[in-house]
């Protein structure tokens, strides 16, 4: 998912788009598609949005990183299911891994919680870390399920990478929205009886504001403060 505007990152995104911003001064969006190789999937679909030109320029086919890539466009910013809607019409297919290209995981994460996923055999799996942060989603969870999404801050916060089986599409339509957002399809009646496993995967380095530029690429100057 790779179509958001970074509202909170302007001035810098009107110019760029998110995923191109850098962390360790190479892009985030390169990063990511470096260890989606390095887990073994051959291939995936960008869905791009604002400034979508610059993020199919810089990929292009993907053989630079190692994976075959094929784009879907998403002209308005209608929330992380539709994007995922979006891509299996351009030929996407389950299993899926959702992941957002604005958040960089620690090196054979990816690798590791995707193989976590297809042998627990559930039909969900959602990215969760400790607490903290600004903006980050609450979840709860019981025996290593997630049971609620976007409730009460508590000890565990959601990442922005999902797992879904075939089974399951079908959640993905009729949500409540615009916007149209993936955590809808687990809550109330539309969840009932979806096991959503919780798959740790320790701190994650995102860009959420603009400082977070500096603090991301330059650590030294946070050392001589």
């Amino acid at each position: 998912m790779a179509a958001g505007e970074g509202r909170r990152l302007r001035p810098l995104t009107e110019r760029w788009p998110k995923p191109i911003l850098p962390i360790d001064g190479r892009p985030v969006i390169g990063t990511l598609l470096r260890e989606l190789a390095a887990a073994g999937i051959g291939s995936t679909t960008l869905v791009t949005g604002h400034l979508a030109e610059h993020v199919e320029d810089l990929v292009g086919d993907g053989s630079a990183f190692g994976i075959s890539v094929r784009y879907a466009r998403q002209p308005e910013p209608l929330g992380s299911a539709d994007a995922v809607r979006r891509a299996l019409a351009a030929g996407a297919s389950a299993p899926l891994l959702v992941v957002a290209a604005d958040t960089v995981f620690r090196p054979g994460t990816l690798a590791r919680v995707s193989r976590e996923w297809l042998s627990s055999g559930l039909s969900a799996g959602l990215a969760v870390r400790r607490a903290g942060g600004e903006g980050k989603t609450p979840v709860r969870l019981e025996k290593q399920r997630v049971v609620e999404i976007g409730g009460a801050p508590g000890e565990w916060t959601a990442a922005p990478l999902w797992f879904f089986a075939g089974s399951i599409l079908a959640a993905l339509e009729n949500l409540p929205g615009p916007p149209f957002e993936l955590a809808s399809a687990f809550r109330g009646e539309a969840g009932a009886g979806i096991d959503i496993l919780a798959l740790e995967v320790g701190p994650t380095r995102d860009l959420t504001r603009s400082e977070d530029i500096v603090m991301e690429n330059f650590p030294y100057l946070l050392r001589s403060v």
